[in-house]
């Protein structure tokens, strides 16, 4: 049987019953743990004195940025003509 629980937004998902505060202890392992990203959700699998558990962290976007005849640019868009037929015409190295 799945057990869930939210806390903070995070739904804390188990194989066995757990309390509010034992599943805020194991979210704030995995806030420690994952510092830099954000969490979806926490997965703990009870087995006798062992637990495993799988975190799922939500996907962060990112934008490419590239040196473009001086400038770092994502895109183009914003370039004139001129700029354009200079970022078309030059060589690139590979």
């Amino acid at each position: 049987m799945e057990y869930r629980i939210t806390v903070d937004g995070v739904d804390i998902i188990a194989n066995e019953d757990l309390s509010e505060k034992e599943a805020e202890a194991y979210l704030t392992w995995a806030k420690r743990k994952y510092i830099h990203e954000n969490i979806e959700s926490v997965k703990l699998t009870f087995d006798g004195d062992d637990v495993s558990t799988e975190v799922k962290t939500v996907p962060v976007g990112f934008e490419k940025i590239r040196r473009i005849t001086g400038y770092l640019v994502g895109t183009v868009d914003r370039f004139n003509d001129s700029k354009r037929a200079e970022e078309r015409d030059r060589v690139k190295h590979m």
